[in-house]
């Protein structure tokens, strides 16, 4: 990859993490609930689920996908099920008091990776990028080890910002009414990004 390349990579990649989706939502919602030391568990999840899908990017399986549109189809819809179930209970959760719970850093973990894997913002970018920014007559495995290394730092420091903000949030003295109304605006944009994700289209395809 050239050095040209490498920055039109970067920017793209920058845009990619940093435009507000599910991740960042989540993120904001574990700062918020657990501290920012322990939400980083969620920042963790996301990184192991970007380190994934840029192997298998690598290895043509997200192109693959694209091309499947069976698959592509019930995949979609439980995963938009999956946010949509998460938006209504923080809803309906919102106007109750915050009960210190232990939660531990295994389901935090776990949690993010799952909403970063269905989350069809993911596979649209990976495939864009790869389809985009690899150059096709230079091996993709040794484009790897500019790829890779960009592309995580970009991703921890994105959503490391946003596990800040929520932590932030979470140590502010905001009023009650305030704290419902934070926490709906958080349950709704996962109600909205299921109902998108349910209507998406699969990537590369109009």
């Amino acid at each position: 990859m050239s050095w040209e390349g490498w920055i039109i990579f970067a920017l793209f990649w920058v845009v990619f993490v940093t435009t507000p989706g599910p991740n960042a939502v989540n993120c904001i919602q574990n700062g918020m609930t657990h501290g920012f030391r322990r939400a980083l568990w969620g920042v963790l999840g996301i990184l192991t689920q970007a380190t994934l899908f840029l192997l298998l990017s690598a290895a043509g399986v997200t192109a693959l996908l694209a091309q499947a549109p069976e698959a592509f189809f019930w995949g979609k819809l439980i995963g938009a099920a999956f946010l949509v179930f998460l938006g209504v209970r923080g809803w309906l959760n919102a106007a109750k008091p915050v009960k210190p719970r232990h939660v531990s850093a295994h389901s935090i973990y776990g949690r993010a990776f799952l909403i970063a894997t269905i989350n069809i913002k993911s596979v649209a970018g990976y495939f864009a990028a790869f389809t985009q920014f690899v150059q096709p007559d230079i091996p993709v495995w040794s484009q790897m080890w500019v790829i890779m290394p960009t592309a995580l730092v970009i991703t921890t420091l994105s959503y490391t910002g946003f596990t800040a903000i929520g932590a932030g949030l979470g140590r502010a003295a905001i009023g009650a009414v305030l704290n419902v109304w934070v926490r709906r605006v958080m349950a709704l944009c996962f109600i909205v990004y299921g109902v998108l994700l349910g209507s998406a289209s699969t990537p590369g395809r109009a």
